[in-house]
């Protein structure tokens, strides 16, 4: 495995004419529909780099969205997953098993929140595993409702659509969609009327009323929420608020799930998001961070709901394939080894510390109206100068100028005005002060 130098180099344009021959041939058979955030094509990628076909090396903020927490090229993912290329690459699970599946389940077991009996079921993606936790809950509770919240993204399915709150890009043009599909509101500190101090316990009580007048508590079968909504925004739900919904969740016999495919594995300084709050789900839906790139995907939950579908109700092709396993044992010791929860707080800690200096002494720095955002899960909400009208226009320079300068970096939330970042937890530090820098010299250009 080839060492990638850990330093940013812009040697072309971005992308570089290689990236735009290649660009050219994309949109001659790859679909319209399939967007990049930045057409430079990927020749290597490890630690905090992307190198792209014209050796332009970029520094990584985004992760593939949180995917590559170990990095792209982690010693133990490539490692583990090329022996068990070498024996050999499927059965099926459902046909003739394997460890690795069963490896994965104990592993997710032992991490995931709550000392209860646990089992797992893995798919590929982390749409499917959301969905799979809507079959679990229904035919545990024998409920069909489902509640989910303001801002939550949960995929691009038909039924995760339907769990989806934005419309555009997401849903725009696709319905109908699933039914019995329930939205409440959620605690979104910044942007709360009465202030973010009241926010936990106003949003609580708003979405359990709905859902007791809109719904009945006693037809719902799962509540879904991510701990710290992703594609709304980054967004924590503000104190108090998971735990109050948590609470009605187990008074009225709901399913709580809660979805950590984005804040899952280290992302955000703890294994899984939710333990902030001391929140104990009844499923807990994984992917992204779990397999070092590969994909795979996992529902982990109390045994006893878990085995609530029959056998055969459960599974799907390639769902736990042996090689994305192999990955994913690869990926959880790494991040055992190199404590990537510590390394995860850290990133919180400067990246909190340089935005919030850019934000008291940029000219224009009023435009950052909210840092917020755990560990490596870090996102900065822009709006127009004086006011908290969204300002997706920032966003969307901002962006541009970083990628300009060779930093890769994303944009999210429900009004198109976050900025994320999602940087590789194996980043070097003075990589992340460097990018900070870019950043910094980004404002001074908008």
């Amino acid at each position: 495995m080839t060492e990638i130098p850990q330093e940013r180099r812009v040697v072309t344009a971005i992308p570089g004419p290689k990236s735009v021959e290649l660009q050219a041939r994309r949109l001659e058979t790859v679909a319209a529909g399939v967007g990049s955030t930045l057409p430079v094509f990927t020749a290597r990628a490890g630690g905090g780099i992307i190198e792209d076909v014209d050796g332009n090396r970029l520094i990584d903020l985004g992760s593939g969205i949180a995917v590559t927490s170990v990095g792209a090229s982690a010693e133990a993912v490539v490692r583990r997953a090329s022996a068990q290329l070498a024996d050999f690459t499927h059965t099926c699970f459902m046909v003739t098993p394997y460890e690795g599946y069963v490896e994965v389940c104990e592993q997710l077991a032992e991490l995931t929140p709550g000392d209860h009996a646990k089992k797992s079921a893995l798919f590929n993606s982390g749409a499917e595993a959301v969905e799979n936790a809507v079959k679990i809950a229904r035919i545990h509770t024998k409920r069909t409702a489902v509640v989910v919240f303001d801002h939550g993204y949960h995929g691009r399915t038909n039924l995760t659509m339907a769990l989806t709150a934005k419309n555009m890009p997401y849903k725009q043009g696709f319905g109908p969609f699933a039914p019995e599909v329930y939205r409440v509101p959620v605690a979104y500190g910044y942007r709360w009327p009465t202030g973010a101090e009241n926010a936990g316990a106003e949003a609580s009580a708003q979405a359990i009323d709905q859902i007791n007048k809109q719904i009945g508590a006693e037809n719902v079968a799962a509540i879904i929420i991510e701990p710290v909504l992703g594609e709304g925004g980054f967004i924590e739900p503000a104190k108090g608020f998971l735990p109050a919904i948590a609470q009605f969740a187990k008074d009225n016999g709901i399913v709580f799930v809660a979805d950590e495919i984005q804040s899952g594995f280290c992302r955000t300084g703890q294994w899984f998001a939710c333990e902030d709050e001391g929140i104990v789900p009844d499923l807990i839906t994984t992917a992204k961070g779990i397999a070092g790139g590969l994909p795979l995907s996992a529902v982990t939950g109390r045994a006893e709901i878990m085995d609530s579908a029959h056998s055969g109700g459960l599974g799907g092709t390639y769902g736990g394939n042996p090689v994305a396993c192999a990955g994913a044992l690869g990926a959880i010791e790494t991040m055992r080894e190199l404590d990537l929860n510590g390394k995860a707080r850290r990133i919180e800690e400067v990246m909190k510390g340089r935005l919030a200096e850019m934000q008291s002494k940029l000219d224009n720095g009023d435009i950052i109206g909210d840092i917020r955002g755990r560990g490596a899960m870090i996102a900065i909400e822009l709006v127009k100068s004086g006011t908290k009208d969204p300002n997706p226009q920032a966003a969307a320079d901002l962006a541009k100028a970083c990628h300009a300068e060779g930093v890769l970096v994303l944009t999210c939330g429900t009004y198109g005005n976050v900025l994320r970042f999602l940087p590789p937890l194996v980043i070097g530090e003075d990589l992340l002060n460097e990018a900070l820098d870019v950043i910094e010299q980004a404002f001074g250009r908008i």
